[in-house]
């Protein structure tokens, strides 16, 4: 079984549909904070924070802490003799509270229209400090707040909210946080149903004590009831957030501890916006973590940060890309400074057309993708380097049916001193008997190009404008879905440190993409990818039409151009 955690969205719904899109899990549980403001105008949001702060205080001078400020107002409007301030503020105050409910409400059904396209996999979610209470929102049926489930042999429960107020929120919807109670008085609410329903799984939007719960300028900030229960019961998995720079893993007493760090922007306690995406994949068998991988989403992109995996009777971290880690580490934003690549007009709408059929991936694509994982796997650990993998066609789209086939390219890196025809390359022959075994018997496949990265790192490091295999690379780069990316992943983030060189290699190739646009082949598989989701109710928006129009009228000159690599068509 394979959890997607992700923590802290802070609004980022398009982030979270892209990574719906482009992973495969079996369980993805998205902690709060799930929403940025309950408005959908900064003004408004500071009016009413104001707000609250004035009545926050009058709250404070007449010993009425007990109420929620939307209650205090409701008291003191029922009052007689009211000066006029407190009338005017509170009636706007009243309004706005009336208008924040609403707005949220909203917001989360549009978070629940995303999260259902997902149908194949168990979603669950956790409200944060800046969140409602789910029980009155379109996500209550995944709410993990104060709710068990079962999640096939395993036992999935969590507490929301902190101990924080969080201005610009109405204190009459949030969670009402009772795990700070000290556990002596018998009434922490956190603890009570956490000892109640023994979860193996715990998900929870603030720390325990002690474990990722630091926060620089103010000392630790986490749960001692939840760390109590953790060190004191066979907790595997305790899943928390809210602390955004104290993230990572951590192990005491047999339960592991993750904090993903933000997966959507948020402002930083100087003033600044720290860049999000990161999440955890946790592989699971029966009863058992058997890896872990930290990852960051950028835009349609998925970079393994680092690996950890049990040896020896304890956990081992392997850093994968140590730039992005260490940038995390020195809370330095890396992606948000890079200039983004898919610059072409064909490529741009090729991508957000992809992006539309992708929201309604089938189960045959995920069965497919997972072959392809599956074989990656094999090959780390069998044949001497690594693979990674381009699809294209219907696998590329999430279209698939039980028919399809499955088109990619494959990447290898040969041995350095290699200059013989990459179909000869020891590693690619190696891989090629895995395919074979692993999708053989079940689909119908075809390798439609092969690339040693070698060669590809050389032209970059050149700056060769003329090299074939960098065209292939950058073209193959702009348009398909990858497999085991990190493989892939040093590669295009050295071709992205000259912006220039792969904007000039993209306009190269852009002559042969028009030619590849308008093949009868490629009209056809728009035809079919449009049937496809019509058959399950889905009409084309009227926006996409007119994207996919655009997509085929662009320019066709230079068709006295050669087809190349791109006459394999990536649609097929």
């Amino acid at each position: 079984m394979k959890i997607i955690y992700v923590a802290d969205i802070h609004g980022a719904f398009e982030r979270v549909r892209l990574l719906l899109s482009e992973t495969v899990a079996d369980v993805y549980i998205i902690a709060g904070d799930l929403i940025d403001i309950p408005f959908y105008n900064m003004n408004t949001a500071i009016n009413y924070h104001e707000l609250q702060s004035y009545f926050h205080g009058l709250r404070v001078r007449r010993n009425k802490e007990s109420l929620t400020i939307e209650d205090f107002v409701d008291e003191l409007l029922d009052q007689p003799n009211m000066t006029a301030e407190i009338e005017e503020y509170g009636a706007r105050y009243q309004q706005y509270t009336i208008r924040a409910r609403r707005v949220l409400q909203q917001k989360y059904k549009v978070l629940e229209n995303i999260l259902s396209t997902k149908q194949k996999a168990q979603i669950f979610a956790l409200p944060g400090n800046y969140d409602m209470d789910l029980k009155y929102t379109s996500l209550h049926e995944r709410d993990l707040h104060l709710h068990c489930h079962d999640m096939k042999d395993l036992k999935i429960a969590g507490y929301g909210g902190a101990d924080i107020w969080t201005p610009g929120v109405p204190e009459r919807y949030v969670v009402h946080y009772q795990g700070g109670i000290p556990l002596e008085s018998g009434r922490n609410e956190m603890y009570n149903f956490f000892k109640a329903v023994k979860p193996d799984i715990i998900v929870s939007h603030q720390p325990a004590h002690g474990v990722h719960d630091r926060v620089n300028q103010f000392g630790t900030s986490g749960s001692p009831a939840l760390r109590h229960y953790c060190d004191n019961n066979p907790v595997m998995l305790c899943l928390t957030g809210h602390i955004h720079m104290d993230w990572g893993l951590q192990i005491s007493e047999n339960t592991i501890y993750l904090n993903p760090s933000n997966f959507g922007e948020v402002t930083t306690l100087t003033g600044g916006v720290a860049e999000g995406g990161f999440f955890y994949t946790i592989e699971m068998d029966e009863k058992q973590v058997k890896k872990i991988i930290f990852k960051k989403l950028v835009e349609d992109r998925i970079y393994d940060i680092a690996d950890y995996y049990p040896r020896n009777g304890k956990w081992q971290e392997s850093l994968v890309d140590i730039e992005r880690y260490a940038a995390l580490k020195e809370g330095r934003n890396f992606d948000t400074k890079e200039t983004k690549s898919s610059h072409i007009p064909e490529v741009q709408l090729y991508n957000e057309i992809k992006q539309f059929y992708r929201t309604f991936q089938t189960e045959e694509t995920d069965d497919r993708l997972e072959k392809l994982e599956q074989i990656s796997r094999l090959i780390e650990d069998n044949v001497h380097g690594d693979i990674a993998m381009d699809v294209m066609g219907s696998t590329n789209m999430g279209l698939c049916e039980n028919t399809s086939d499955i088109d990619f390219v494959v990447y290898v890196r040969c041995d350095s001193d290699f200059t013989g025809d990459i179909n000869s390359c020891s590693q690619f022959k190696e891989a090629e008997k895995i395919i074979e075994a692993i999708l053989k018997p079940k689909y119908a496949f075809q390798i439609m190009d092969s690339i040693d990265l070698n060669l590809v790192e050389k032209a970059i490091r050149s700056k060769d404008y003329e090299s074939d295999v960098i065209m292939r690379f950058v073209a193959y780069r702009a348009i398909c879905r990858p497999i085991n990316y990190r493989f892939v992943a040093p590669v295009e983030d050295l071709l992205n440190q000259d912006m220039e060189y792969r904007a000039e290699l993209e306009g190269s190739i852009r002559s042969y993409f028009r030619i590849f646009i308008n093949t009868s082949q490629h009209t056809r598989s728009f035809k079919k990818y449009e049937s496809r989701i019509r058959g399950i109710g889905i009409n084309l928006p009227e926006a996409i039409r007119t994207k996919i129009k655009a997509y085929f009228q662009q320019d066709s000159d230079q068709k006295d151009c050669p087809v190349d690599f791109m006459d394999s068509s990536p649609e097929s």
